[in-house]
């Protein structure tokens, strides 16, 4: 699995002008199964992602975790993170798991990102997803499971 997140003040998804969740301060997290993942990557980014320490404590060091912060998380699934771009000039998403394999585990990582004691709110699976954010920081990070 891929993920892509990103340290926020604030961050909001929209569907069809509908507000489907909002958080304050936390985490944007932009999700991605590829086919092949399985549990054991969800579980691995969600435990990480929890206790990844990406706040700045009182003295301004990179301390804290979200937990620590008492911060939220915003899960969007996004399949284009699986992009091939290499090749010509249009990517390819064949990398991408199958969208019912891709539903339960980007559904089973935001369990077990609640699970860890994160407040998670999420995106709608599949619908095209307007997502507004403000980066604190930036600060932006990018994991895989597998690498």
């Amino acid at each position: 699995m891929r993920a892509l997140l990103q340290r926020v003040t604030e961050a909001a998804v929209t569907v069809d002008g509908e507000a489907v969740a909002a958080i304050g301060p936390g985490l944007l997290v932009l999700v991605c199964a590829e086919d092949g993942d399985t549990e054991d990557d969800a579980g691995y980014l969600a435990g990480k992602i929890a206790r990844m320490r990406l706040f700045a404590d009182e003295a301004g060091k990179t301390n804290l975790s979200v937990l620590d912060v008492q911060g939220e998380a915003l899960v969007v699934s996004q399949f284009t993170l699986a992009a091939e771009w290499r090749k010509g000039n249009r990517p390819g998403f064949s990398r991408a798991a199958p969208p019912e394999q891709a539903r339960a585990l980007y559904e089973g990582f935001c369990a077990m990102l609640a699970g860890e004691g994160v407040p998670v709110r999420t995106g709608r699976f599949a619908a095209s997803m307007r997502v507004a954010l403000v980066n604190d920081g930036p600060f932006t990070i990018w994991m895989e499971s597998r690498a």
